[in-house]
C-alpha cells in the first residue's frame, strides 16, 4: 500500500494539466468528504503485517489458505528479452503480478454506499434507487476487503509445469519476472491457472505472447475508451459505481480495424487503482481485444484516495510505466491512445522524444463532452504543440469522432 509516501509522490507530480482539472473539479473539497479507512489493516495478524515489510524475501510467509483466502492474477503478456550475446530465440519471459485478500473480511459499507448516493443525488427508496445501492455497495467491496499480505500461491501452466508467485509485501501484491521455456508462438494466449483454482474469485489469468517485432498497442482507459468523466469528481463515482460501463461511441469499432489491420498485442495503462481491475477487466472483455491492464498500486481502503489515483501525478506513473514496455519490446512499433482530460498528450510526447522511432503514431481524443472540461486549455492547439514539441507533426493526431481516424489507421499498416 502506496499509503502516506505515494500520496505525498503523487503530490509533488502532479503537473500543471492535473493541477488545473482538479482545481476546476473542486477534487480537494470532494476527496475530503469522501469516506476513508473503509477497511481496516487491524484485522491482518499481526505477524503478517509487520513481516511485510520484508516483501518477496519474507522467510515468515506462507502458502495461501483457500479456506479464508482469496487472489487475483493479473493478465500479462510475455516477450522475448533483449540480450549483448543474442541466442536467438530468446525464451520467452513475464511479469506475474498477483493481489492477495482474505474472504469476507470487508466491514460494513452502508455509510459509504450512502454517502457516494448523496453525492451522485440519488433519492428516494424506490426499486431502481435499491439497485443503484446495491451496485455501488458490490463494486466498493474490493475497496473494503481486507488485504493478505505476506502470502504466497502455486500456478500451474499448461504444459504442466508449476511456479511460485509471492509473497505479497505491504499492499499484498508480488511482482516478479518468470521464465517461459515452454514453446510458444507471436499472438498465442494460454490461460494460467493457481493451484488450488478456487482461490480465483475471478478467473484464471491471460498471458498473451508477443514477438521481438510487430505492433503494439499502448491505450489509455478512462475517457479514451470507456466513458468515466475524468474532470469531475461527481462523474467518476457515478460512471464507476452506478452505471453501466459505456465504451467511447466508435472506439469498439476502431480497435477492431486496428486489430484487423496491424495484428497487434495490446496493452491498457491507466491511472485507476488496482481495486478495480475485475470491473475494468469485464468491462475490456466485453468490447475490446484482450490484453493486461496496468493499474496503480494505491492505496486499498480509501476513497479519497482513489479519486487522486485517477488524477494527480498521472503522467509521471504512465510515463514509467511505458518505460517499462519499452525495455520489454524495444523494436516493437508503438500505436498510443489517449485523451485531453488528464496527462496523455504530456506523457506520450515525451515517450516520443525519450525513445525516438519507437511510436509511429499517436491518436489523442479531445474530450468535448464534459461541463468540467469548458474554459480550459485542456483542447487547445497551443496544449498539444506544446506536449508534442520537438516531434514529428505527422506522428500525433488530434480527434474527437473515431470515424476520423479510419484512413490514418489504414495508412500504419505499409509502415
Amino acid at each position: 500500500m502506496e499509503g502516506t509516501a505515494g500520496k505525498a509522490r503523487q503530490m509533488v507530480q502532479e503537473n500543471a494539466p492535473e493541477h488545473e482539472t482538479r482545481k476546476t473539479g473542486d477534487f480537494h473539497a470532494a476527496e475530503g468528504s469522501l469516506p476513508k479507512h473503509i477497511g481496516s489493516r487491524w484485522n491482518i495478524p499481526l505477524i503478517d503485517n509487520v513481516s511485510s515489510f520484508l516483501g518477496g524475501h519474507n522467510p515468515m510467509a506462507r502458502q495461501v489458505d483457500p479456506k479464508t483466502e482469496q487472489v487475483w492474477l493479473l493478465d500479462n503478456t510475455a516477450y522475448r528479452p533483449e540480450h549483448p550475446y543474442p541466442h536467438n530465440p530468446q525464451p520467452y519471459q513475464a511479469e506475474f503480478v498477483a493481489a492477495y485478500f482474505q474472504k469476507n473480511t470487508g466491514k460494513d459499507v452502508s455509510k459509504a454506499v450512502a454517502n457516494i448516493a448523496d453525492k451522485i443525488g440519488l433519492k428516494g427508496d424506490d426499486v431502481s434507487s435499491q439497485a443503484s445501492k446495491k451496485r455501488i455497495a458490490d463494486r466498493l467491496q474490493p475497496f473494503v476487503d481486507t488485504i493478505a499480505p505476506a502470502r504466497s500461491i502455486s500456478i500451474k501452466f499448461p504444459s504442466g509445469r508449476e511456479a511460485k508467485l509471492g509473497p505479497g509485501g505491504r499492499s499484498a501484491v508480488s511482482e516478479q519476472i518468470l521464465v517461459m521455456p515452454e514453446t510458444h508462438k507471436d499472438g498465442e494466449c494460454i490461460k494460467i491457472y493457481s493451484d488450488p483454482a478456487e482461490v480465483l474469485p475471478h478467473g484464471a489469468m491471460e498471458t498473451h505472447f508477443a514477438d521481438t517485432d510487430g505492433w503494439m498497442v499502448i491505450s489509455d482507459i478512462d475517457d479514451s475508451i470507456k466513458t468515466t468523466m475524468t474532470p469531475s469528481p461527481i462523474g467518476i463515482l457515478q460512471t464507476t459505481f452506478v452505471d453501466d460501463p459505456k465504451p467511447i461511441p466508435g472506439m469498439p469499432e476502431l480497435y477492431e480495424q486496428i486489430r484487423g489491420l496491424l495484428s497487434p498485442t495490446w496493452f491498457y495503462l491507466s491511472a485507476s487503482p488496482y481495486n478495480l481491475y475485475p470491473f475494468l477487466r469485464q468491462f475490456l472483455h466485453a468490447h475490446y481485444p484482450h490484453g493486461p491492464i496496468y493499474l496503480r498500486d494505491a492505496s486499498w481502503m480509501d476513497l479519497g484516495g482513489f479519486l487522486a489515483s485517477l488524477t494527480q501525478g498521472t503522467e509521471a506513473y504512465k510515463r514509467g510505466k511505458m518505460d517499462k514496455l519499452y525495455t520489454w519490446l524495444p523494436k516493437r512499433k508503438v500505436l498510443c491512445v489517449g485523451d485531453s482530460t488528464q496527462s496523455d498528450p504530456e506523457a506520450y510526447g515525451d515517450i516520443c522524444r525519450k525513445y525516438p522511432g519507437w511510436v509511429k503514431k499517436v491518436f489523442i481524443r479531445k474530450v468535448v463532452d464534459v461541463a468540467e472540461m469548458k474554459d480550459t486549455d485542456k483542447n487547445t492547439d497551443e496544449r498539444f504543440e506544446k506536449a508534442f514539441k520537438g516531434v514529428d507533426g505527422s506522428i500525433w493526431q488530434t480527434f474527437i469522432d473515431p470515424n476520423e481516424l479510419s484512413e490514418a489507421v489504414a495508412k500504419l499498416k505499409g509502415t
